[in-house]
């Protein structure tokens, strides 16, 4: 029988947060739309390290660096991922899509994909929208993405932390 055993932090090779900078990133620039919990954005701005996004973009009420609550959650990767302001999701949005960025909205809306049936081109820059605790994405947000992911869900809540919602669509773009 082989041994399994947990690795040392300085067995895992990890970037600095110059190589980081420095390195290829996957094309996907996730937004926040109005978050309202810190930690959620420390949390999604960890996760996006973890998948070396190219950007988060913060937008309305969501919180920005520096602030103890994101770094809580954050860990350091507030310094490692590229961030952005924008007054709204909206503005954001209208930026990506000017850059050539296709943008889907993370929501549960009439006619949307589902997660686990859509494929990333990988000829292509994504960006993903995920909306705030309670209200989730604005449909005018909606009404202004490529369209809307979907993820399934068995149980018997309707919506899942938005954290954990991110980690979830991260990993698809990164491992399709």
């Amino acid at each position: 029988m082989h041994q399994i055993r947990k690795l040392r932090t300085v067995e895992m090779e990890r970037l600095t947060v110059e190589e980081f900078k420095e390195a290829r990133k996957t094309p996907l620039v996730v937004v926040l739309d109005d978050v309202r919990s810190m930690y959620n954005v420390g949390s999604v701005f960890r996760t996006g390290d973890a998948f070396r996004i190219e950007a988060l973009y913060l937008c309305g009420i969501s919180a920005t660096p520096p602030a103890t609550e994101i770094h809580k959650t954050a860990l350091g990767a507030e310094d490692s991922v590229e961030w952005q302001h924008f007054d709204t999701a909206l503005e954001a949005v209208r930026k990506l899509k000017d850059e050539g960025y296709e943008v889907w909205s993370v929501e549960q809306c009439a006619n949307s994909t589902k997660l686990n049936a859509f494929v990333p081109d990988p000829k292509k820059r994504y960006a993903v929208v995920l909306g705030n605790e309670v209200k989730g994405v604005r449909q005018e947000v909606i009404d202004a993405s490529d369209g809307c992911l979907e993820i399934p869900q068995l149980g018997t809540k309707h919506s899942m932390n938005v954290s954990v919602t991110a980690g979830i669509v991260m990993y698809k773009f990164v491992f399709v």
